[in-house]
């Protein structure tokens, strides 16, 4: 089960023990200003889709007070190459328009995933409405292996 949470202009996304498996940006509108983003999440109007950033690698590397052997890290090199792997075939597989890999915002140790979403019919700015759309899609990442 996925709840969402707004904060600002954009969405946190929780899973089943309330950890952050993502973030939804919804798409506005390319010349919506500050105020008219407020009026549609305060009217909850409905968007064609958004932009979905969910974590892609954890490195569990970078870290000042790092001190490991190199069997451990080779080890933590191999899990990020698998966890690379996967990704690499989602996105060959599916071929998104575009896609973005970022550092996290939150974490410098973990990149994150940013993909396009397309809903099937605009869906209201509620977080209800917004967390059972894209409850497919997470299922889906999280049986992949990805969250």
């Amino acid at each position: 089960m996925w709840t969402m949470d707004q904060d600002e202009t954009y969405f946190r996304i929780f899973d089943s023990e309330k950890r952050i498996a993502g973030y939804f940006d919804p798409q506005y509108g390319e010349h919506a200003d500050d105020d008219e983003i407020e009026l549609m999440l305060k009217k909850k109007h409905a968007i064609p889709g958004g932009f979905l950033v969910v974590p892609m690698i954890k490195f569990n590397l970078f870290d000042a007070d790092l001190s490991i052997d190199v069997h451990t890290l080779k080890s933590r090199l191999e899990e990020v190459n698998r966890s690379f792997a996967r990704w690499y075939n989602y996105i060959l597989s599916k071929n998104p328009p575009f896609h973005v890999i970022r550092i996290s915002h939150t974490d410098q140790d973990m990149l994150t995933m940013t993909l396009p979403i397309r809903f099937r019919k605009p869906i209201r700015l509620d977080k209800k409405d917004l967390a059972a759309e894209l409850s497919f899609t997470m299922d889906t990442f999280q049986r992949l292996g990805f969250l």
